[in-house]
């Protein structure tokens, strides 16, 4: 499974009143990833959502390294380490050039309109791996 790499720019909106990215931040970062990853691979979320197939995050693990700050171009890297029956778990980090500043492990469950676990559809498995 080849990773998906997006870039981002820091906005002073992204920011605190220290110039450094506010932490709650990069749970979006990091959707954003989630997002273009399964784009990239060809997994059309608002297709899935369309016949009541959603992921919802079931559980998140963030290592804060170092800060982002305003104006600093980021790249966010997205893959998977694991598809299971009804999940996709998630390995993410945000870097600066080289320099890694944040990690994440993430735990997307399939469910359906009824917000019970599924099992993940065998299109967006194939796509994904």
């Amino acid at each position: 499974m080849k990773d998906c790499f997006i870039e981002k720019k820091i906005y002073y909106h992204d920011t605190d009143c220290g110039g450094v990215v506010y932490y709650a931040n990069y749970l979006k970062f990091f959707e954003e990833g989630r997002a273009e990853y399964c784009l990239d691979k060809g997994v059309a979320l608002k297709d899935l959502a369309n016949r009541h197939t959603y992921f919802v995050v079931a559980h998140t693990e963030i290592n804060y390294k170092a800060p982002a700050r305003y104006q600093d171009k980021i790249s966010i890297s997205t893959g998977i380490e694991k598809i299971g029956n009804a999940s996709i778990n998630f390995i993410q980090k945000i870097a600066r050039d080289d320099i890694v500043l944040v990690e994440s492990k993430t735990t997307w469950v399939c469910v359906g309109k009824d917000f019970k676990p599924k099992p993940v559809p065998e299109e967006a498995i194939r796509a994904l791996v």
